[in-house]
């Protein structure tokens, strides 16, 4: 939606093709975070000996089918291979890059909207109850700091002081002070739709099938019926977890695959917290929203076709309890969404190999709610011709991850 809004902008004639309404994919259920100061990513040096004790912990941040583990081990394979010193310093540079257009891009698309109200800027929490936790935190946090992001180290009493109504077993914890996060992100996808309607713009509901190129046209085959072929000057791919059997019909075979993504919507506390507030031990994020507190776990590793398995998150919420005291856990939903993500954490974005009238725009993992404007952006840019200010090398599409 966002490459939608800034293309039209520029003066387009821009239609969105998509089986399902805007903002009620993985947008719908995510953690809202806009972490723009982030830059860690999923594999970092030692993930190797870190899997087996995720795998067996019924709490832990990492679950994956047994039937699915064929299909996914080349991907884990080469995300290992990715966690090698030198790559997550290229890698990590590369997301600092594309991260620091985040912040200047959502304050664009809230401004065109009119929902700034929706942007929380009170930063993200990490919280620790052992030193040990606290202390294997500290490699991600290093990325940051090396790259000049600003993190507070807090205190019992400093915790305190930012959320009160935690329990006083945190001893420890990271604050990225400059962070900031939705409190709807459905809400504020669907009012980059409506600013993009009213401005014009056209929705198709109907899924891609294929992509054909004829007389510096793009011909995209869909399945409805009554429009089977939509003719174009350009395309751009952001079907997030479902572009991958896309892109192969531009011969192109990145290593996409999808991080499953958990949440439950518990009802608003009355001692609620002020700002998403990770657990350290548990890898899980509790996020007070309009609707709610949400709580939203960890990742599953089954493709996009196995139902879900709401047991995993459920099980955390007498740990949320104890988290925040008070907290009531009945359910008031609970959502299985897909992260589309590549072994070294690194979105697509760039011109189809091959093919100069696609560009490719998916594969955002945890990023996508903070990288979405400044990928639309990137991508307005270079339909438009311009310089996109940003080295877009380490995003190609024919990359090697490792």
């Amino acid at each position: 939606m966002s490459s939608a809004l800034f293309m039209q902008r520029d003066g387009h004639r821009v239609t969105v093709v998509d089986p399902r309404a805007p903002g009620t994919g993985t947008s719908f259920g995510n953690a809202g975070g806009l972490v723009w100061t982030s830059c860690a990513p999923l594999g970092l040096p030692g993930v190797i000996k870190d899997v087996p004790g995720m795998l067996m912990n019924p709490h832990g941040p990492l679950s994956i089918r047994w039937g699915y583990l064929p299909r996914i081990a080349p991907w884990l394979t080469q995300l290992v291979l990715a966690s090698r010193p030198k790559r997550v310093t290229e890698i990590a540079d590369a997301l600092d890059a594309l991260n620091r257009g985040a912040g200047p891009a959502w304050r664009e698309i809230a401004q065109i909207c009119g929902k700034a109200e929706l942007i929380r800027p009170v930063g993200w929490l990490t919280v620790y109850e052992t030193e040990s936790a606290f202390v294997s935190g500290r490699k991600r946090i290093s990325l940051l700091e090396e790259r000049g992001r600003k993190v507070e180290i807090l205190g019992e009493d400093e915790i305190r002081q930012l959320e009160p109504n935690l329990a006083p077993s945190f001893k420890h914890a990271y604050y990225r002070p400059d962070g900031a996060f939705l409190l709807n992100p459905h809400g504020m996808v669907d009012a980059i739709a409506d600013a993009f309607a009213a401005a014009g713009g056209r929705f198709l509901n109907a899924r891609v099938t294929g992509f054909q190129t004829e007389s510096g046209k793009v011909l995209l085959s869909t399945d409805e019926a009554a429009l089977s072929v939509l003719t174009a000057d350009r395309a751009v791919l952001a079907a997030g977890a479902w572009s991958k059997s896309l892109a192969r019909r531009l011969g192109v075979r990145p290593p996409l695959d999808t991080e499953r993504g958990y949440h439950l919507m518990l009802p608003t506390p009355e001692r609620n917290l002020s700002r998403p507030t990770a657990n350290g031990e548990n890898d899980f994020v509790l996020c007070p929203m309009e609707t709610g507190l949400r709580l939203t776990s960890g990742v599953e590793f089954a493709g996009l076709k196995a139902p879900p398995n709401f047991e995993r998150a459920r099980r955390l919420l007498p740990i949320a309890q104890k988290m925040l005291p008070g907290l009531a856990t009945e359910e008031q939903s609970a959502w299985l969404g897909f992260r589309p993500s590549l072994p070294d954490s690194l979105p697509v974005i760039g011109q189809a190999p091959g093919c100069a009238q696609v560009v490719c725009a998916f594969g955002h993992g945890h990023f996508g709610m903070t990288q979405g404007p400044a990928t639309g952006r990137i991508v307005a840019d270079m339909i438009a011709g311009r310089d996109t200010s940003l080295d877009t090398s380490p995003f190609r599409a024919d990359r090697r991850c490792f």
